[in-house]
């Protein structure tokens, strides 16, 4: 029974290391395809592929930085034929961090200048204000808000107290209207009928002989307002003197 026990764990244990084996081989494998796939060709793989992060990374091809340390191009400031551009601050930058200490550019040179700082400062306080400026900036904006809100509805207020008499002028300067149009359309049926009667027959109210009857009836009606507001006065005038004539009257039977 021990003999056939141990004849078991043994085979057992076989078993296992083919297994291991087995998965050892096709690991290898795998590799060995990949890496076969890697060299014979550049063109980058599809990452939906088993290793497709390993051959997309192997595939990436940068484009080389063509820089030639041994003998780089640095213009000449004082040639006539260096354009203007390749004289500026900017490009020494440029020039200084392409090829370092060789481009013969003073490191001290490319930092801003008294005046640029300033401008840089005074840019970064105007977008980026420090938080105590924010916080001031908009308690004044709320502030303004409110007072806006205050005097808007001081003004409703105000409007609003004015509403009724507002109304009633209105309702008034409708009545006037109405009125008005009204004693115009009677003037102008008065005035058709008038001028049947004189004519003997209806006639155009945009006719002379209308225009002209018209003319005459408000020259007439112009006389007797003139005649009537003189007869008023002297009315007014007589009015006075006849006053004390009365009085004396009264008094005499006394």
């Amino acid at each position: 029974m021990a003999s056939i026990s141990s004849t078991k764990k043994t085979n057992i244990r076989v078993f296992c290391a083919n297994m291991a084996a087995s998965a050892l081989s096709q690991r290898a494998g795998v590799f060995l395809r990949t890496f076969k796939a890697l060299t014979s060709s550049k063109a980058v793989v599809p990452v939906t592929c088993r290793c497709g992060a390993l051959l997309q990374s192997a595939g990436y091809n940068p484009k080389p930085l063509r820089l030639n340390l041994r003998d780089p191009y640095i213009p000449d400031k004082d040639d006539e034929r260096t354009p203007e551009w390749q004289k500026t601050a900017r490009f020494d930058r440029k020039l200084f961090g392409r090829y370092g200490s060789a481009s013969g550019v003073d490191p001290a040179s490319l930092w801003p200048s008294h005046r640029e700082l300033e401008d840089m400062v005074a840019e970064e306080s105007q977008w980026h204000p420090p938080l105590e400026v924010m916080l001031k900036n908009i308690e004044a904006k709320a502030a303004e808000e409110t007072a806006k809100r205050l005097a808007k509805e001081k003004l409703i207020a105000a409007n609003m107290a004015k509403m009724p008499k507002m109304i009633e002028d209105w309702r008034q300067a409708k009545k006037e209207s109405r009125k008005k149009l009204k004693e115009e359309k009677a003037r102008k049926a008065k005035l058709l009928a008038e001028a049947k009667e004189r004519f003997g027959s209806a006639i155009d109210p945009r006719s002379p002989k209308f225009l002209e009857m018209v003319a005459e009836i408000e020259k007439e009606e112009k006389k007797k307002r003139k005649l009537l507001k003189r007869r008023l006065r002297e009315e007014q005038a007589a009015a006075p003197a006849a006053a004390p004539a009365a009085a004396d009257g009264a008094a005499a039977p006394a």
